[in-house]
């Protein structure tokens, strides 16, 4: 399977998004500042450091997130279980912003949300076994684990 290929794109598209990600929260927060726009009686200088630091912080996730899959892709080995909560937790907040994309952007930030999602996805698939060693082999549950070192206990009389 072409799981290095995967991973490698999953992590170049992560790359890419995290710059425009900051881009747009850029904009908006020029905006803000334009406008004086506050919210709720909000100081609007609150405002506008709040719309920055959600775009840096959001960058800054996304570029971790793109970290996973390219450390994956090198050592063509499955990321541990902080990597894949973090790769779970980014496949999780793209569907939900496709959701709402749909309704705000339009059907084409839709597609490409989504098409974000399906490589996070098809990353974690992927790596999801190691090679050449089944399920329940891993476990210990298979011939050559358990207790009994892969031979069946004596049945008693």
């Amino acid at each position: 399977m072409a799981r290095r290929p995967i991973a490698l794109v999953t992590a170049a598209v992560l790359l890419l998004e995290a710059p425009g990600i900051v881009a747009i929260n850029a904009v908006m927060a020029r905006f803000v500042k334009a406008q004086s726009m506050s919210l709720d009686g909000l100081d609007p200088d609150a405002m506008y450091t709040g719309t920055w630091a959600l775009g840096i912080g959001s960058g800054a996730l996304l570029v971790l997130c793109a970290l996973v899959p390219l450390v994956a892709a090198i050592r063509d080995r499955r990321p541990g279980r902080p990597g894949r909560a973090l790769l779970i937790g980014c496949a999780v907040v793209h569907g939900v912003l496709g959701a709402v994309a749909v309704g705000l952007l339009g059907w084409a930030a839709f597609v490409f949300l989504m098409v974000v999602v399906g490589l996070i996805v098809l990353t974690l698939v992927a790596y999801g076994e190691t090679r050449g060693e089944p399920v329940a082999e891993a476990r210990g549950d298979g011939p050559s684990g358990g207790p009994n070192g892969g031979q069946e206990a004596p049945a008693a009389a």
